[in-house]
C-alpha cells in the first residue's frame, strides 16, 4: 500500500470510531460532522478491504480486522502526537486529542490511580486516560515500544533501559474479621497465623497459591494453608468478612477496602518483609517527551495526595 495515499485523519476518525462505537459520537470527539465521519468510514472500508465497523443495537461493533489493527493504528497515532508535541511544550489545558496510557497494578489500581485521575480531571480535562492491567510478562516491551507511557507497581524488576522513580514505600499486614473466633482478644504470633486458613490474591494465571510472605515461612520450615485464592485485590476483604479466613495485603490497600467489619494486624515479625517500594517506570525517551514529563510530574504530585 502507498502510504502516501492514505490520509491521517482517517486513521484519527478509525480509532475515535473504535473507542465510542457511535458515528455521531466519534464526530462530536474529532470535531467533524456526523457526515464526514461516515464518508471517512467508507474511504476505510476501501482502504482495508473490510467492512470494519458493523452496525448492531449495540452501537457500530468492530470486525476481527478493525480490533487486529486497533494496537497499531493507536501506537502510531500516539507516536505522531508525541512528536508534535516536542519542542513546542505541553499546555495540559490545551490537551485535546492526547490519549495517556498507564499500566497500573490492582493495588495501584486501588491506592493511586483515584488520586491521579482526579488531579487529570482538574489539570487536563481535555486529555484522555487509559488505565491497562499491569502484564509483568510484557510490561518492559510495551514500554520501550509505546503501547504503554507509564507503568505503577510494587516488586518491579525493570531493565536498566528503563527509568525508575521511586514513589514510596509501603509494607504489609494481615486483615481479619473483627469477629474472628481464632482472634479475639489474641495476638497473631507466629503459631497462630500459620494455623488459620488464608485468603489469597493471586494475579497470575498459573494457579500459584505462594504470596510474599511464603517465601519467609520456608525459610522458618512453615507453610500456611491458602483456602483461598481471588485475581483481584478487593476480594480480599469481602472474602474474609465474616469469615473465618485472614488475609495479607499492603496497608494503604487494606485501608482503603476494609470496611467497619475488618480489623487490621501486624504480621509476626518472624515472616514480615519490612518495607517495599512503589515504583513508577517509564522507558528513557519520557524526558524527551514534554506531556509525558508533565504525566510523571502529576503522578508524583498525586502521591503526596495520598497522606502519610
Amino acid at each position: 500500500m502507498n502510504l502516501s495515499a492514505v490520509d491521517l485523519n482517517l486513521l484519527v476518525a478509525f480509532e475515535a470510531l473504535y473507542e465510542t462505537r457511535n458515528v455521531t459520537l466519534a464526530g462530536q470527539r474529532i470535531h467533524r460532522a456526523q457526515p464526514s465521519v461516515s464518508s471517512a468510514l467508507n474511504r476505510l472500508r476501501r482502504v482495508f478491504n473490510d467492512e470494519l465497523f458493523l452496525r448492531t443495537a449495540d452501537g457500530m461493533q468492530p470486525t476481527a480486522h478493525a480490533t487486529a489493527l486497533m494496537p497499531a493504528i493507536s501506537s502510531a497515532l500516539d507516536q505522531i502526537r508525541r512528536a508534535l508535541e516536542q519542542g513546542a511544550g505541553f499546555d495540559p489545558t490545551a490537551a485535546h486529542g492526547r490519549r495517556f496510557t498507564l499500566a497500573a497494578s490492582d493495588y495501584a489500581d486501588v491506592v493511586i490511580v483515584p488520586h491521579i485521575v482526579a488531579r487529570l480531571r482538574r489539570e487536563a480535562p481535555t486529555a484522555d486516560l487509559r488505565v491497562a492491567r499491569l502484564d509483568r510478562s510484557l510490561i518492559y516491551e510495551q514500554l520501550d515500544n509505546g503501547t504503554v507511557d507509564i507503568a505503577i507497581g510494587g516488586h518491579l524488576t525493570p531493565p536498566k533501559r528503563m527509568r525508575v522513580t521511586p514513589l514510596y514505600e509501603e509494607r504489609f499486614v494481615c486483615i481479619a474479621d473483627k469477629q474472628h473466633p481464632g482472634l479475639r482478644g489474641r495476638k497473631l504470633n507466629l503459631d497462630r497465623y500459620v494455623a488459620l486458613p488464608h485468603a489469597l490474591f493471586a494475579p497470575s494465571d498459573d494457579g500459584s497459591a505462594r504470596g510474599v510472605v511464603d517465601a519467609s515461612l520456608a525459610k522458618l520450615g512453615r507453610k500456611r494453608r491458602v483456602a483461598c485464592t481471588f485475581a483481584h485485590i478487593v476480594a480480599l476483604p469481602h472474602a474474609v468478612a465474616g469469615t473465618d479466613l485472614i488475609a495479607t495485603l499492603a496497608r494503604r490497600a487494606a485501608l482503603r477496602l476494609a470496611g467497619s467489619q475488618i480489623t487490621l494486624r501486624p504480621l509476626p515479625p518472624e515472616i514480615d518483609p519490612g518495607p517495599f517500594g512503589i515504583d513508577m517506570v517509564s522507558s528513557r525517551r519520557a524526558p524527551a517527551d514534554a506531556a509525558l514529563a508533565w504525566l510523571q510530574d502529576l503522578i508524583s504530585n498525586a502521591v503526596k495526595d495520598l497522606g502519610a
